[in-house]
């Protein structure tokens, strides 16, 4: 009843109650008084019975039903007792000399105390401890909390066994559900054609967009319906016959090299790409530590002229160290007119390089030799039907206006896409001063949220392949494998300040595809530039080529997006010729499938998906768009760089392009087919 008291204590306590009530109890009755008198130790007695009693009431059942039996009432001694505590609350007490209830107040009090011992040992410690219970009590007592600890113990038991059971049944089932139905389906099979998009059943595949460009490009253009477009002629589909002689020079039977040869060439244009690195690391180190010998030199120079000025003689002669420090600077002189002659014949390639560039000539890459260029064969035509080869392409171009801005066309697909193999076969793309043309996937209604990938997109006089992936915040291309790919990235140098609009000359990389990443430009993201055929892969040099073939691979199931680019048509490998040759083959299973890993490495490696530094889900729900656009935020912004010559006489690219130059004649689009491949679905694992 007492839980911070000892056994000890608490039968003390008692014994000294019961004396104390005993001498009050024999004082009354000599004194034989009739006064009214209040009975404090009964009053006090009561008190604690009745507090015992809601105590006990409180407690754990088996507690209660202890205190219960140990003090032997019913209901008729509890009312009793209340009743007494009721009178002394209320001064109703008998005056006569002996009060009749002390006895019985006496016996009842016995009774307690005897139960509260014996309860004393019950009460705590498992209602097993106390040296003082009686043999019959105690024994009862135990086997009662023996009982209840081992029906606990089994039902606890019984709990943990019918768990672990259920978690069995659990798992067997998922075992078996999963060996019944197999692995998941993924698309991880082999890449089969889903668009076709050749001669006349091109136009199925899109919708003409009517209007004027998108405010972020701002394009100098008007894009026309379908019906318009054609009746202005600037969309069509010819089929062409040309002399054997006149042909796009590729291979009967494609590129005779193997995976492994392909492969092998990357590699060694990696290496080669390493050493010229490391040649240039040198020769920057050696131009330093020439420059500080210069400047030491230059030091001691001073330090000795000062001293000549004190040791030279009256008649001015010079000594013989005065001759030697004039051969000393003989020597600097040479070479400073050495390496000034060298920066000029540098200055001169570079301008040489500009004015081919601005010319639309051809520059040949340094990277790749003759030896590695691909013999001439005899041509292919897959369209041959005859002795005289035709081939059919869909043309696309524009056509000026009074108003100004050029007549164009943009097509917009109608299928939506996740993922797959896109592939566009040129002849001929747009190039020149003020185009801008670009093939290329995007959801523009939830731009940049469902991304932007930019395949083929070229700007002015650009000669080189780049593609670029815009999105939202979170989605960076700095873990890209070493000797993935034989492209690098474009750079961001010159960024001005948000705040004090100074140029950051900071050599930084592109390759953050955040459209407002603060490091780069405006919506650059991250982009991959062409290395192994640069100055060769787009615009004027790749038609000069007689075209080329682009594909992108875009699979978040194995985390990459991957570009290639292969020109002249001749250096396409033998997969991907097969591939597009048997497309339209009306027998599926004469159809070639392509396999990106015969191609070799691509120019471009984005990794995308899980466990890389871009979520997958930055690019979905996508299209394909074909555009030709001029001047704009892109090609008009970069107007005066690219085209110095046109920027003297028109200040402006949209001035440039009212004019109607003849240039802008080879602003059309060539092409031979789109095709679409997608995975098929297969169960598997991984």
């Amino acid at each position: 009843i007492f839980p911070h008291r000892s056994p000890q204590q608490q039968q003390q306590q008692q014994e000294d109650d019961k004396t104390k009530q005993t001498v009050v109890i024999q004082e009354r009755q000599s004194s034989g008084t009739t006064s009214r008198l209040r009975r404090p130790s009964t009053r006090r007695m009561v008190d604690e019975i009745g507090n015992q009693l809601l105590e006990a009431q409180g407690n754990a059942r088996l507690e209660h039903d202890i205190l219960r039996k140990s003090l032997n009432l019913d209901a008729g001694n509890i009312a009793a007792l209340m009743q007494m505590q009721q009178d002394d609350d209320d001064g109703n007490v008998e005056e006569d000399g002996e009060d009749a209830g002390d006895r019985e107040t006496e016996r009842v009090l016995e009774r307690i105390h005897e139960s509260t011992r014996k309860l004393r040992a019950a009460s705590f410690d498992g209602g097993v401890s106390g040296g003082n219970q009686p043999p019959e009590i105690e024994k009862e007592e135990l086997l009662d909390y023996e009982q209840h600890r081992k029906r606990m113990v089994r039902q606890v038991l019984t709990m943990v066994g019918v768990t672990a059971i259920l978690i069995l049944l659990v798992c067997v089932a998922l075992a078996l559900g999963t060996i019944a139905v197999g692995p998941p389906r993924q698309p991880v099979g082999a890449y089969k054609i889903i668009e076709a998009q050749v001669g006349q059943d091109f136009w199925q595949y899109y919708d003409f967009y009517a209007g004027k460009d998108s405010a972020g490009s701002n394009g100098y253009i008007m894009y026309v319906s379908e019906q318009k477009a054609r009746e202005e002629g600037i969309v069509n589909v010819v089929t062409e016959t040309v002399a054997v002689g006149d042909m796009i020079e590729i291979y009967e039977d494609g590129d005779p090299r193997k995976e492994e040869d392909w492969l092998a060439e990357d590699l060694a244009f990696l290496d080669e790409l390493k050493r010229k690195k490391l040649e240039e690391e040198e020769e920057a180190l050696e131009k330093e530590e020439a420059e500080e010998e210069e400047a030491a030199e230059k030091k001691k120079k001073h330090g000795k002229n000062k001293k000549k000025t004190d040791t030279t003689d009256s008649s001015g002669t010079a000594t013989a160290t005065d001759k030697t420090d004039q051969a000393e600077d003989t020597v600097t002189e040479e070479k400073k007119a050495t390496r000034s002659l060298e920066e000029v014949e540098l200055q001169q390639e570079q301008q040489q390089a500009q004015q081919q560039l601005v010319s639309g000539s051809s520059v040949t890459s340094p990277e790749i030799s003759d030896k590695t260029k691909p013999p001439k064969l005899e041509p292919f035509n897959p369209d041959q039907t005859s002795d005289v080869p035709e081939e059919t392409f869909v043309v696309i171009s524009s056509t000026p206006t009074p108003e100004g801005p050029r007549n164009s066309v943009r097509l917009e697909g109608r299928r939506r896409f996740n993922r797959g193999l896109f592939i566009i076969d040129l002849r001929h793309m747009p190039a020149g001063c003020g185009t801008w043309p670009a093939f290329w996937l995007t959801d523009e209604a939830n731009w940049p949220v469902n991304g932007e990938i930019d395949i083929v997109e070229g700007v002015n006089y650009q000669d080189t392949a780049k593609t670029a992936l815009h999105s939202t915040r979170v989605c960076r291309m700095d873990d890209v494998p070493e000797g993935s790919k034989t492209g690098t990235w474009d750079t961001a140098v010159g960024i001005p300040d948000s705040k004090t609009g100074i140029p950051d000359m900071t050599f930084r990389y592109a390759q953050d595809c955040f459209v407002y990443d603060p490091h780069q430009w405006i919506n650059q993201g991250c982009v991959a530039s062409d290395l192994k055929l640069e100055g060769r892969s787009l615009g004027v040099p790749l038609n000069q080529n007689g075209g080329g073939v682009y594909a992108l691979e875009w699979d978040p199931v194995y985390k990459h997006i991957k570009t290639w680019v292969f020109s002249p048509h001749g250096r396409v490998p033998s997969n991907l010729r097969d591939a597009l040759r048997t497309a339209t083959n009306e027998d599926e299973s004469t159809r070639v499938a392509p396999d990106t890993n015969q191609w070799g490495l691509p120019y471009g490696h984005f990794p995308i998906g899980d466990g890389t530094n871009c979520p997958a889900a930055h690019f979905r729900n996508m299209r394909l768009v074909i555009n030709l656009a001029f001047c704009g935020s892109v090609a008009g912004n970069r107007y005066f760089m690219d085209c110095p010559k046109q920027f003297k006489k028109f200040k402006t690219c949209n001035e440039w392009v009212e004019s109607d130059p003849d240039e802008l004649k080879e602003a059309y689009w060539k092409i031979r087919g789109v095709y679409v491949y997608e995975r098929e679905w297969q169960k598997q694992w991984s």
